[in-house]
């Protein structure tokens, strides 16, 4: 059986937009509209993908999103936020709290079927072989995990992503645009502030001092690197 979306959203009419247009592209759907059950539901049965109104009854799109990111069952899911708070502000609060797309209302259907699509094909383009380990870090592309010391650490797909495409090219700078290019590859939903957003997410979980980082350097005026310290 298809693995479900799982649309979080209060106001009925948009709700029944999104399924019928989800389930015209061959996406199973289950509605909420409260995210008081939503997590119970997921752990039972995994959702490939969870898609939050921010601004909901009980539980809200953004606590939604903070406990999935901190569930080891969940983590690795992806979320689009699908909300009428729409400020660059916002936006940028919700990819620091582990979002993969945002999607403000009001909102053309094809366009949200394309979002959705794009951030699920992040799950299925191949990564590098491995697993493999540089430094303290090792990464398993197969099974898209990461460990820090022995320890695991989730990570959502863009994350993991990112940071492969960086292990593997170790010494190499690579400006937002680039990686944009290499990870996202549909830019048009993205913006060059994301990619700051997901270094600054890859430093909280690999660095012993994200303010001063030992891999993930920042190059001023031209982007990014990975390097190993000696």
């Amino acid at each position: 059986m298809k693995a479900a979306i799982f649309v979080v959203e209060d106001d009925l009419d948009i709700s029944r937009l999104v399924r019928h247009h989800l389930e015209g592209a061959g996406f199973p759907v289950r509605l909420y509209s409260t995210g008081n059950m939503v997590l119970t539901d997921a752990e039972r049965q995994r959702p490939v993908l969870f898609l939050l109104d921010i601004m909901v009854p009980g539980k809200d799109g953004l606590e939604l999103c903070r406990q999935i990111r901190q569930s080891v069952a969940l983590a690795s899911i992806p979320v689009i936020f699908l909300t009428a708070k729409s400020s660059e502000s916002d936006r940028v609060l919700g990819l620091e709290l582990g979002a993969d797309d945002y999607i403000p209302k009001p909102f053309s259907p094809r366009e949200l079927v394309a979002r959705v699509k794009a951030v699920l094909r992040r799950f299925e383009r191949p990564l590098s072989p491995g697993p493999f380990a540089v430094d303290e870090i090792q990464i398993d592309p197969s099974a898209m995990t990461l460990s820090i010391r022995g320890e695991h650490v989730p990570t959502t797909a863009t994350e993991f992503r990112l940071l492969d495409y960086f292990v593997r090219h170790t010494g190499r700078v690579f400006t937002r645009d680039q990686l944009l290019d290499a990870v996202w590859r549909d830019t048009s939903y993205v913006t060059p502030r994301s990619v700051d957003v997901y270094v600054r997410r890859i430093r909280e979980k690999i660095e012993p001092d994200p303010e001063n980082p030992r891999y993930l350097k920042t190059v001023r005026g031209a982007g990014y690197r990975f390097e190993v310290p000696r």
